[in-house]
């Protein structure tokens, strides 16, 4: 049996594996005694994303919640912005989202949230493991133990919300009645996706929609996950495809020509549309430190101003409330709108996305390229010594040349024409690194050269 992964991105395991009954309880438990100390509602939201046998881990987790003297509200299959959603609007004391994000079909897990609907934060989440690892839970004697309510209404809640956003012109994008195929893998955005596009007026194509919880396909949306969904795009001869991971929280684009729209141009092209429609002098914005600098240039064509925070959805969300940020996220194809919530989500990447395309006269390939074009290029380099060692290094090497040094979260360095950022990994000896520069030689050089030096 390996260790089980406890994170500020929650906890995940391999069911049957280290993903146990017992694992399972305790920390559902070891979250309450959290909630017990920050809120005084006794009521806590459960969602999962669909997966496979994530059923039967939101039957402990509902049981265990009961049995805690705590209401247990649940909510069924949704996507994890939609359990964060109704977290924040029932006043609950949190929330927890069983998920393993994009992760393979064997992973599954818990993500916890505070009573405003974000996720705990790395401090806030150490005091869950604390209270695991103590294993010292206050449960409910035979009278106090609470009933277990449904409401399923939560998606067609979350979908009411996105299309009353001010940001969000439903009518301008139904003139446009486009054509799109979907890939939700299966899972939570099976149903969700598909009713909002046709609220939209637009005709759907459902390609992998059948809720089953069984991927059809390795489930984080990258290219050489997509090509059914590329394939798909051009026999039907559609506008767009749209693919979302297992709990919706990340979006996708595939052009008219079957090809990516590429992750880095979601957040740019939602910056663009937010920030073209908004009324708002001050318009800021804020991604994290390994997002595109397509994000400045776009903001900077109307007046806006971005922002930078750590990597991690919490990160971002901190930073965005510090900056009264009307629109953030991550280059991973993650939206956060703090109209709607402080969270990714898919569903108003959705329509923010299909509202910016509307008011383009060409196809979706054209308007790709009216976007700034840069080349992003991702590896790791293993670690014999110390990473942090290694990193000073690196920080002692640059800090005399023309470059500006940010150290919030592992190394970056901004040159004039292009950035590299060095985080270390929290679970293998070694130091990611990610290039971005004007074109894709350009980047692998200084990729290649860097490794070198780092020899």
């Amino acid at each position: 049996m390996t260790d089980i992964i406890a994170s500020v991105s929650g906890v995940r395991g391999i069911l049957g594996d280290n993903l146990t009954p017992e694992n399972i309880i305790k920390f559902t438990s070891a979250f309450i005694e959290y909630c017990r100390k920050n809120s005084k509602s006794k009521n806590i939201v459960i969602g999962y994303d669909g997966r496979k046998h994530g059923n039967i881990i939101s039957d402990l987790v509902l049981s265990t919640v009961s049995m805690c003297g705590y209401t247990a509200t649940d909510i069924g299959v949704v996507p994890t912005p939609t359990v964060q959603i109704a977290t924040e609007d029932l006043k609950a004391a949190g929330g927890i989202a069983i998920t393993a994000s994009h992760n393979p079909q064997i992973w599954n897990g818990l993500k916890f949230l505070n009573s405003n609907g974000t996720f705990l934060d790395g401090e806030q989440i150490k005091k869950v493991i604390e209270s695991y690892k103590k294993s010292i839970f206050d449960y409910a004697g035979i009278n106090d133990i609470k009933p277990i309510e449904s409401d399923y209404t939560w998606i067609q809640k979350h979908i009411d919300k996105v299309l009353k956003l001010k940001s969000v012109k439903a009518g301008k994008i139904k003139k446009r009645k486009f054509k799109i195929v979907v890939d939700a893998v299966n899972s939570s955005g099976s149903y969700i996706v598909p009713v909002l596009l046709q609220k939209l007026g637009c005709k759907v194509i459902e390609l992998f929609c059948d809720g089953s919880g069984i991927f059809p396909h390795m489930p984080e949306p990258l290219p050489y996950n997509l090509k059914q969904l590329c394939t798909a795009v051009k026999k039907h001869k559609a506008d767009f495809g749209i693919s979302v991971d297992p709990d919706t929280d990340r979006l996708v684009i595939i052009t008219d020509k079957g090809e990516p729209y590429i992750e880095e141009n979601t957040i740019t092209t939602v910056v663009k549309s937010v920030m073209r429609n908004s009324k708002l002098k001050n318009k800021t914005a804020t991604v994290n430190l390994s997002t595109t600098r397509a994000v400045d240039d776009v903001a900077k064509e109307f007046g806006g101003k971005v922002f930078r925070s750590a990597v991690g959805e919490i990160n971002v969300v901190k930073e965005m409330k510090r900056n009264k940020s009307i629109v953030g996220g991550e280059g991973s194809g993650g939206v956060i709108i703090p109209e709607l919530h402080y969270g990714r989500d898919a569903i108003v990447g959705i329509a923010l996305i299909l509202q910016e395309f509307a008011g383009f006269k060409g196809k979706i390939s054209e308007y790709k390229e009216t976007l700034p074009k840069y080349y992003i290029s991702k590896a790791k380099f293993d670690v014999k010594g110390n990473p942090d060692s290694l990193l000073k290094k690196v920080i002692a090497y640059y800090k005399n040349q023309d470059c500006r040094i940010t150290t919030t979260d592992g190394v970056k360095l901004d040159f004039a024409d292009y950035w590299i950022h060095m985080r270390k990994s929290n679970t293998e000896p070694i130091i990611r690194i990610i290039v971005e520069a004007r074109g894709k030689k350009e980047a692998e050089d200084i990729q290649n050269k860097l490794k070198s030096f780092l020899k």
